[in-house]
């Protein structure tokens, strides 16, 4: 048998955060005249192209200021969304389409990534069939992880009841795995990185193994009322967040700094999670829309979930280069 290292893992970026103050559309403005938006995110590398808006907003970004909102879950970020505390986030696109479906006024504008969705196994596990009888983590029923691992057991002739499925904090997966409290984890980067650096846990499959060229993952979502009513600092924040998914994905000396200024992980897991990554191409396809939409229908996670034209506005990813 495999010996386990023992994991542990300082996360001090996941404190929660309260939002306070009206829910009007537009965070008020600074004192030289900018627009100021809100943006929430939870600490994750799908969220990068707002990291990066932020930490060069001063060269990307003319008459905005963008102020980032960190929470330590979906559920108290979409609370914030859906009240409009925020204007927009980077969030779980299946969180998207049940809010879009219960009425709430989002739109989806572009993705926050492409890939970065490991499916992390025990050293002792070898194909999917070992799990069956075993516990899963995902951070989120409604997740790309949770869609994931419904692929992958119908792929290998199993049924989802087959495993006991477990949803937890991303942070808290790595030391699951390493405890023998869960036997897989599926979630989003750094984690899985984390688990194969420390050596508890080893990759079974990525993400695009399973879907039409990637599965939907999170994406860039906008209020309606902020875009209706700042229409100019909805389309230069927008200029600006494509301009910074470019500088997030330059494997460069600068570009790992920055990452790691958001997201305190370990050197080498952090080059580890950004090989699986990318943050080109963040147009979102109706194909794809309509294979995670007809995935949700089929697990029975939403009832009547929007149409690829009542959820995603192509206003800003017309005319761009995938």
């Amino acid at each position: 048998m495999k010996r386990r290292k023992q994991f542990f893992m300082s996360w001090g970026l996941v404190s929660s955060l309260i939002i306070t103050g009206c829910a009007q559309p537009g965070g008020g403005q600074t004192a030289e005249g900018e627009q100021v938006i809100r943006i929430g995110h939870l600490p994750i590398t799908h969220a990068a192209p707002a990291y990066f808006l932020d930490h060069y907003q001063d060269e990307l970004l003319d008459g905005v200021e963008v102020e980032l909102i960190r929470f330590s879950s979906w559920i108290e970020l979409m609370d914030a969304l859906n009240a409009g505390r925020i204007d927009g986030a980077s969030v779980l696109f299946e969180l998207a389409i049940k809010a879009r479906e219960r009425g709430i006024g989002i739109e989806a504008v572009a993705l926050g990534h492409r890939e970065g969705n490991p499916i992390i196994v025990d050293p002792e596990v070898d194909r999917v069939e070992d799990l069956e009888g075993t516990t899963v983590a995902i951070p989120h029923t409604l997740s790309a992880h949770n869609l994931l691992l419904d692929e992958m057991l119908q792929r290998a002739g199993m049924e989802y009841g087959d495993v006991n499925v477990v949803e937890m904090p991303p942070p808290e997966m790595p030391a699951a795995l390493s405890e023998g409290r869960v036997s897989s984890y599926i979630v989003a980067e750094p984690f899985g990185a984390l688990g194969v650096q420390n050596e508890v846990g080893e990759v079974l499959y990525q993400s695009n193994d399973f879907c039409p060229d990637n599965c939907l993952c999170c994406a860039l979502v906008l209020r309606e009322d902020f875009m209706e009513e700042f229409p100019d600092a909805a389309d230069e924040f927008m200029q600006g967040y494509f301009a910074a998914s470019e500088r997030a994905g330059e494997n460069s000396e600068e570009s790992r700094a920055v990452h790691a200024s958001y997201l305190p992980v370990e050197e080498s897991a952090l080059e580890l999670s950004l090989e699986w990554i990318s943050y080109s191409n963040l147009d979102i396809e109706e194909e794809e829309f309509d294979y995670l939409r007809r995935k949700l229908v089929e697990m029975q996670l939403v009832d009547q979930p929007p149409r690829y034209e009542e959820l995603v506005n192509r206003t800003y990813l017309e005319g761009r280069e995938s």
